[in-house]
């Protein structure tokens, strides 16, 4: 049996533990180990929780280890992701069981879905996405590496988004729309048009309100 190891003991790792402990595959092919972060009292206010093992940048990785990172921010994401594997580390997916993925969809390595997320059929999904509860992601969609996508999104059918996408709560993307690298697009927005790389979108219509 495997011990997982959660990057991040903050408010998304802890509901990474809990996604986890409902997950089919707890206490079958992997148990509950702990947590990596760089914040030694950050569960002291919380009960019920496996340790904290210390920070990624010191923790010696042991043979049956794997990990899932459970934090927010997709630079964070993007930069402990690679400390860990560096040192070997491997990554897998947690996918709670009330999720619904679709035939012939390619789902990439440290996939996180909360409660009831749907993916529908033939989309591509990259490396270390993060899909929140209540998410609709359409039919032939492709999402990109590193991307976290909040609670409650609905992406339409043939939508292509790049990498480190960060998709806020309740935002919508109509069909066919394109989003590029590094695009942040706000809480409730609905986006109708093509975004391109490094842009922060937000209102109904999504408009431009930061570019670098």
């Amino acid at each position: 049996m495997k011990d997982l190891i959660i990057i991040g003991a903050r408010g998304f790792g802890r509901e990474v533990c809990n996604i986890a402990r409902q997950c089919r595959e707890w206490n079958k092919e992997w148990r509950l180990k702990g947590f990596l972060d760089d914040e030694s009292t950050s569960l002291d206010d919380y009960s019920g929780y496996p340790p904290i093992l210390g920070p990624v940048e010191t923790y010696d990785i042991k043979p049956d280890d794997v990990f899932v990172c459970a934090l927010g921010d997709v630079n964070y994401k993007y930069h402990y992701i690679n400390l860990v594997k560096g040192k070997g580390g491997m990554f897998i997916d947690i996918i709670h069981p009330s999720s619904i993925i679709f035939s012939n969809t390619t789902i990439g390595e440290g996939l996180i879905t909360g409660p009831f997320t749907y993916i529908s059929s033939d989309c591509i999904i990259g490396n270390f996405v993060t899909v929140q509860p209540f998410t609709v992601i359409g039919h032939d969609v492709t999402i990109g590496n590193y991307c976290h996508i909040n609670v409650g999104v609905f992406i339409g059918g043939f939508v292509k988004i790049g990498n480190f996408a960060t998709l806020h709560s309740g935002s919508n993307i109509l069909s066919r729309v394109k989003i590029g690298n590094n695009v942040t697009v706000g809480t409730g927005s609905t986006v109708i048009r093509k975004v391109s790389d490094k842009c922060t979108v937000f209102g109904n219509p999504a408009k431009i309100i930061f570019a670098e």
